[in-house]
């Protein structure tokens, strides 16, 4: 991890163009399990990453959707590289015990934007408005002061696997039956002002492995092995769910992605990439 001093919002600090920031979830193993010296990861929350990349932290960070709308004039996306899915994601989950329509409140989490936003736009296509409160991401409480509470990540897969019957919708899948489009949630991105030397560098570091990912038995395995040793989740649930979340950023998700970009986060004019 580097630690910037005092002068972070002025300069980038020494070592910074090594520094790729990432997830601190599954999804993004694919990506970083291969990552060896001379470069280092600053892992985070999604919605902490945004901020990275804001203060010059790192090269590169995958950040929610959503939060890119809020900065593009100060950000950049890099090309083939996101946090999608084609339907199901598995890990963006609406938990309750009623159905959605008979919600009256819903806990949100504080640290995704892309969920939060796609969750409202869901609900507003749906004729729904129930009362929303922003919490920790922490299941019981969240369900212990609402009808409703949206989790993600790891915590989503976990409390999935041991309260079934609590999921009410999959979000990935919802959008999906909305548009007929895949979900593009997370997008890597970078400063306007950030070499695109260095930028280049790094994209092309992580699309190496998800190259081995998606080409090597043994790569993928080596990838499933220590996420089940991070996570506690079986073999069998991770085998799902890295065939329902895709780090590859191609021709359809980008159309999903703008389409998101158009009707959730209110920018008409879609994302703009990285061009060499």
């Amino acid at each position: 991890m580097v630690v910037q001093n005092s002068k972070r919002f002025l300069q980038f600090s020494e070592g910074w163009k090594n520094t790729i920031a990432r997830v601190a979830f599954l999804n993004c193993d694919p990506l970083f399990h291969s990552l060896e010296s001379p470069w280092k990861t600053l892992a985070a929350p999604p919605s902490w990453l945004t901020g990275h990349l804001l203060r010059k932290d790192c090269v590169l960070a995958p950040i929610p959707a959503a939060d890119y709308a809020k900065y593009s004039d100060e950000l950049i996306l890099v090309p083939e590289l996101g946090i999608c899915s084609k339907g199901e994601v598995g890990s963006v989950l609406l938990f309750g015990t009623s159905d959605i329509s008979d919600m009256s409140s819903i806990a949100l989490p504080s640290d995704s934007a892309s969920s939060v936003a796609l969750l409202k736009y869901i609900l507003k296509s749906k004729n729904l408005s129930p009362k929303f409160k922003t919490m920790a991401p922490e299941i019981e409480p969240m369900l212990d002061e609402c009808d409703g509470a949206l989790l993600i990540g790891d915590r989503a897969l976990e409390y999935a696997r041991n309260h079934p019957t609590k999921v009410r919708v999959d979000l990935g899948q919802a959008w999906l039956e909305d548009t007929e489009k895949p979900m593009v949630f997370g997008v890597f991105a970078a400063r306007k002002d950030t070499p695109i030397n260095d930028v280049i560098k790094a994209q092309k570091e992580l699309l190496k492995s998800l190259d081995l990912f998606e080409s090597s038995m043994e790569y993928r395995d080596s990838v499933i092995n220590r996420a089940m040793e991070k996570s506690g989740l079986p073999r069998s649930r991770l085998e799902k769910y890295f065939g329902e979340v895709f780090n590859r950023l191609d021709k359809p998700h980008i159309e999903g992605l703008n389409e998101f970009l158009s009707k959730a986060c209110d920018m008409p004019n879609g994302a703009e990439f990285l061009r060499n």
